[in-house]
């Protein structure tokens, strides 16, 4: 089920996994299910393993919507190309577009991560975006971070600088996180 005003960021079954992270570790029903979601404010111990989490930061800040490969991501809203790249280290985001939306005097920005290198050809900051397009792919193993194929999207109340956000914080970051990083569900709605 998505918010009755916002358009699905990827269409999911109606039936669907919720992935359990925090028994340690990436769960191998990952790979068994072509869709399903990894939960916002989750702590997964051991499931990030590389020099840029510094071996504390492990509670999600996103929502993970598991897809299969080059499934096309829609914007939830109208609004404009904020920033894009290419997050090369090993279980980063590999592929990332940020989008900016304004909502009655207020930016809120949604991180698109783990996509596919043809979701950032031709795209331009400040470019318009419509309610319902399609502006990113979910990419493979060798340009999303090495990650099962998905989509990391997390939203923000803080302008990003680069097209980059901690997608894992650790416990004593998560209260200011959590002022910066609303739950996802208030776009993608009620998930789980």
């Amino acid at each position: 089920m998505t918010h009755p005003i916002f358009h699905p960021v990827i269409h999911l079954p109606k039936e669907y996994p919720v992935f359990d992270f925090t028994r340690g570790d990436r769960p191998i029903e990952v790979e068994k299910f072509a869709f399903g979601v990894g939960r916002y404010q989750e702590k997964r111990p051991n499931v990030y393993r590389s020099e840029i989490y510094d071996g504390i930061r492990d509670i999600h800040m996103g929502i993970d919507l598991f897809a299969p490969l080059h499934t096309p991501i829609h914007a939830f809203a109208e609004g404009r190309i904020h920033l894009f790249g290419y997050n090369e280290a090993e279980l980063d985001y590999g592929y990332t577009v940020i989008t900016e939306h304004r909502f009655e005097g207020f930016s809120l920005y949604a991180l698109h991560g783990h996509l596919s290198a043809k979701s950032v050809e031709g795209k331009v900051a400040g470019q318009i975006i419509k309610r319902g397009e399609v502006i990113a792919w979910v990419g493979d193993r060798h340009e999303n971070g090495g990650w099962a194929p998905h989509l990391h999207f997390q939203l923000s109340y803080e302008k990003p600088l680069k097209p980059d956000m901690p997608g894992v914080v650790s416990e004593v970051d998560l209260p200011v996180a959590l002022l910066k990083y609303p739950d996802p569900r208030l776009v993608l709605g009620p998930l789980y």
